[in-house]
């Protein structure tokens, strides 16, 4: 192979590396992501965790298997997370009669999760993270970067549907549930 044509090859692994990048940080629903990066996607991992909530009962998430499961994963110092958390409510709001089922998972202090619950009306379960839960979201989001907000949103089959490192809209988030629903 000549120097140009190495070259060339080159610069087309890069662009292609760039582009599966770029469409996972813009939300692509995790099937066109994993097609681009040549993975599947498994919601099993999340499904397995068993997490605490704020007063120590233990939650696993295979609990909600059956139904489009939303788990945001955030934390009290995290600003887009805050800025988020109220959007999510509303939609879990009117998805109470739907089979969708939200969850927060914090990677925060119990102490500023039970004030965070107390000052703010979230209809859905928050639970406990930790550092390995947040490495395994940013793993599913194909991320190497450990950065809040990260939603997961799993299909009724426990499919990842869709993943978003990232602010995610209430317009999105709905379009999102509606396609898991549909499906």
């Amino acid at each position: 192979m000549n120097r140009v044509s190495s070259a060339l090859l080159i610069a087309a692994v890069a662009l292609a590396a760039g582009v599966a990048g770029f469409a996972l940080r813009q939300g692509m629903p995790a099937s066109a992501a994993a097609a681009a990066q040549g993975a599947a996607l498994s919601g099993e991992a999340l499904l397995g965790l068993t997490l605490a909530d704020p007063d120590g009962v233990e939650q696993p998430l295979a609990q909600w298997r059956g139904k489009v499961l939303v788990i945001n994963f955030w934390a009290t110092w995290c600003p887009p997370c805050l800025k988020e958390i109220p959007e999510f409510a509303a939609v879990s709001r009117r998805h109470a009669e739907a089979p969708v089922q939200f969850v927060g998972i914090s990677i925060d202090s119990i102490d500023n999760v039970r004030t965070f619950r107390a000052e703010v009306d979230v209809p859905y379960p928050l639970l406990m993270g930790s550092t390995q839960t947040l490495k395994l979201a940013a793993d599913l989001a194909g991320s190497s970067v450990q950065a809040l907000p990260i939603t997961a949103i799993l299909d009724r089959r426990g499919d990842v549907h869709h993943i978003r490192l990232g602010i995610l809209s209430e317009a999105d988030l709905e379009a999102i549930i509606a396609a898991a629903l549909a499906r």
